[in-house]
């Protein structure tokens, strides 16, 4: 008799409320994934690990173009769109070690932001030379999605592999350091064995002129693009700069004089492959007096900096890439979670007398950042990412 007399004190409310809410319960549809079949059907590939030889066969669903590279990976779970559209992953092949990608497609590549810049791309088009997954997902759903992942890969001529067991792979990056592969797909040619570090990458994702952003802000910055990230210049024009982007080998130290300040930008490849802007950021570097003014790096231009300097750089094994890199400031011990992308890195054992470290890295104890003792130089190895994912610590925007 105990169980009947307590039963009531367990059924559903029947207040108002409680009917409004479970009317409105009754009224959600299911959400129904937007996209249908897309626009190619898939193919056989094989991903070839050129010093291993191992082949890992797998199906094509980007663009069916036969391509090679430097193997890398991205340890994040979402923010594709912006790694994929960021210049410094050219010439690389980029595994995601996420397990499902696609799920929300990519967004409309017509939407621009008020400098003219599209949103939620890093670049004016995909930079890396593949994508590798584990399990692509055709089916999409985001309120600001234009079209699947797959359907992008196929509209910018990039291939897309599924199938893969990107940790396996991953694995063997961080075992063996990054790897030459390419992609190769069923009845068609394969492609030459491509090493893009040996290439000048910077020249060939620099900008072809100078351009202004932000024009009437106060602060003058200039700023040396060697596949510089649309989200910089955004970042810089928010806090009040005017932002005159110019190529790799621009004459920095005939035209400072008319700015505040010079920024240095991300980019992909070997560093000291840019020795016009090595030569000419050393000019700057030696300026005295009223002369001097402040510089700051980030990725490559840190990278730049210390070259400039008169130190050296070294490639790392598999490089420190994706969203979670701990990082320590040298000067204070204080730490960060950092996003980074970058396979080089400064010998802090090279610097000369006036240099000092400013963080390092707190797995593998690399150099992230140098600083002048008595100029206003400086600069980090970690970078802004796009807001989609990629990460969203400013601090070296705000540094």
């Amino acid at each position: 008799m105990l169980l009947p007399r307590l039963s009531h004190m367990f059924r559903p409310l029947s207040s108002p409320l409680s009917k409004l809410r479970s009317r409105a319960l009754s009224s959600l549809k299911p959400l129904q994934p937007r996209g249908g079949p897309e626009s190619e059907p898939r193919r056989a590939a094989v991903l070839h690990l050129k010093d291993s030889g191992l082949k890992i066969p797998c199906e094509s669903f980007g663009s069916h173009s036969p391509t090679s590279g430097e193997v890398v990976f991205a340890t994040g779970m979402v923010g594709y769109p912006e790694s994929l559209t960021d210049p410094s992953y050219t010439g690389q092949i980029l595994t995601l070690t996420s397990p499902m990608v696609g799920n929300y497609g990519v967004p409309r590549r017509d939407q621009l932001c008020d400098l003219g810049l599209p949103r939620g791309f890093e670049g004016s088009k995909i930079h890396a030379s593949g994508l590798l997954v584990q399990d692509y997902c055709a089916e999409y759903s985001h309120w600001n999605a234009g079209s699947s992942l797959g359907d992008w890969l196929k509209e910018e001529g990039v291939p897309g592999l599924t199938g893969i067991d990107t940790r396996m792979l991953t694995k063997m990056i961080r075992e063996e350091g990054a790897l030459t592969g390419r992609v190769e797909i069923q009845g068609m040619k394969e492609p030459e064995w491509r090493d893009p570090m040996a290439e000048h990458l910077v020249a060939k994702v620099t900008c072809e002129e100078v351009k202004t952003y932000g024009k009437g802000n106060p602060v003058k910055v200039l700023a040396v693009d060697g596949g510089m990230k649309y989200n910089i210049i955004r970042q810089l024009c928010d806090r009040g700069a005017e932002v005159t982007v110019v190529p790799y080998d621009y004459d920095l130290a005939s035209n400072l004089s008319a700015y505040d300040g010079l920024f240095l930008s991300n980019g992909p490849g070997d560093p000291a492959l840019c020795v016009e802007t090595i030569e000419s950021l050393s000019k700057v570097l030696s300026l005295e007096g009223d002369d001097v003014k402040p510089i700051f790096g980030i990725c490559l231009g840190n990278q730049l900096m210390g070259l400039a300097a008169g130190a050296e750089t070294f490639k790392l094994p598999f490089g420190n890439r994706g969203q979670n890199v701990p990082v320590v400031n040298d000067l204070n011990g204080d730490a960060y979670i950092t996003p980074q992308n970058h396979g080089y890195a400064i010998d802090t054992k090279t610097l000369p007398g006036g240099w000092k470290p400013l963080f390092t890295n707190a797995n593998d104890g690399s150099n992230e950042g140098i600083l002048h003792e008595t100029k206003p130089y400086f600069s980090a190895q970690v970078r802004r990412r796009g807001g989609g994912g990629e990460g969203t610590d400013r601090f070296d925007d705000d540094i």
